[in-house]
């Protein structure tokens, strides 16, 4: 069966309602990127290019390599963005083709074409929707358990397992910063910092309570059980921004880290305690051995953490995120885990669901993230059924 009136509207010239992403214009903007401003990114590209072969361009190399690392990250969403706009191409011709054709496998043909037309745009408005000044940055993810003792400290460390594989899905080096194990089971709370493209725009999406249900493990009863932990995610300070950071505002305590007991446990004092007087930041670090490696994340992560309050101040954004903090229990949670009686995780926000919750746990988490931050976009352009051409 032929598609529905409308559908296509001709070479170079596509239906918003192939997917809304796309101009509809057949000017220069189709080939000119449109919202996705690739005209820009291209004179941004040629700019940082005849920079590069400028005489002591590589004199400063701090600002050399950051420089590179832009023109790498813009040359990938330019070819992204062709390679899509090319699927989109192909599918109008395909379509064109099947109407002089007029036959059914055409007709098939041109259909998939066109659905893999629309998840390209989709691809992209994910790329588009991560262009936050902070986004490009590596991420720090925190998580604590809620009350409850051993049921939420091994809800807890279930979700830092999740993350963790998370981040091994997307490609992601992880460092684990804090670690303070449970008393019996599981973790009280820890940190690691995620290296890679964008984590801290994918993984900001995941701040506020985890709500888990299901047969507690550690009831000899068989009960059901309900646990709660939190997730906070702060960017990971650029080397290229400065942050007034003044040694004396920081007391600095020394303590023995905890361990699993026997020859694991590190006899000196190489666990270290920041605390930032002016605002009352504390981080803690005893994850290595070396109290100077240590000493060295603790700053890192303090410097990341006064970055994200300030971009709080600047932002209404943060005040949601800072809410999100104030209350791991009940009626707070962004999603949920159910394990028994049934199983399936929900988001709150967005409604998604999966039934596979194996996956789920495993770091399957794009559905949820990408939903989530599409409905952000949407909210904050307000008046608008539609994203604009």
């Amino acid at each position: 069966m032929p598609f529905p009136p409308g559908r296509f509207r001709g070479r170079g010239q596509t239906c918003r309602r192939c997917h809304p992403s796309w101009t509809s214009s057949p000017g220069a903007s189709t080939r000119s990127g449109g919202r996705f401003d690739i005209d820009r990114k291209r004179a941004r590209v040629e700019l940082i290019e005849r920079e590069s072969v400028q005489p002591g361009f590589w004199e400063d190399q701090k600002r050399a390599q950051a420089l590179s690392r832009e023109k790498s990250g813009l040359e990938l969403q330019i070819a992204q963005y062709e390679r899509e706009r090319q699927r989109l191409d192909d599918a109008i011709a395909l379509h064109e083709l099947a109407e002089e054709a007029n036959d059914a496998a055409t007709w098939e043909e041109a259909k998939l074409a066109l659905a893999e037309a629309v998840q390209g745009a989709q691809r992209l408005e994910l790329s588009r929707m991560l262009g936050g000044p902070q986004d490009h940055l590596n991420a720090i993810l925190e998580i604590n358990a809620g009350a409850g003792g051993t049921e939420s400290q091994d809800w807890a460390l279930m979700l830092l397992r999740m993350y963790t594989r998370y981040c091994e899905r997307k490609g992601w080096e992880v460092e684990l910063g804090d670690f303070q194990p449970g008393e019996e089971a599981g973790i009280k709370n820890a940190s690691f910092i995620a290296r890679g493209d964008h984590a801290y725009g994918w993984l900001k999406a995941e701040v506020g309570v985890h709500r888990l249900v299901r047969i507690s493990p550690f009831d000899s009863n068989a009960r059901r059980h309900t646990s709660f932990a939190s997730v906070f995610v702060y960017p990971e300070v650029d080397e290229d921004i400065d942050i007034d950071l003044n040694p004396n505002d920081v007391r600095i305590d020394t303590f023995r880290a905890s361990g699993a007991g026997g020859q694991k446990v590190n006899k000196t004092d190489s666990a270290i305690r920041m605390t930032h007087l002016p605002t009352g930041i504390v981080v803690s670090m005893q994850n290595e051995r070396s109290q100077h490696k240590n000493r060295d994340m603790a700053w890192k992560v303090l410097k990341s953490r006064l970055y994200e309050l300030e971009l709080r101040k600047q932002q209404a954004e943060r005040d949601r995120i800072e809410a999100s903090k104030s209350d791991i229990s009940f009626g707070s949670q962004i999603r949920n885990y159910v394990l028994a009686p049934y199983r399936m995780v929900k988001d709150v926000r967005t409604g998604v669901e999966s039934g596979n919750t194996d996956a789920v746990l495993d770091g399957e988490l794009d559905p949820f993230i990408s939903a989530y931050l599409l409905g952000v976009r949407r909210k904050d352009r307000p008046g608008s059924s539609e994203p604009e051409a």
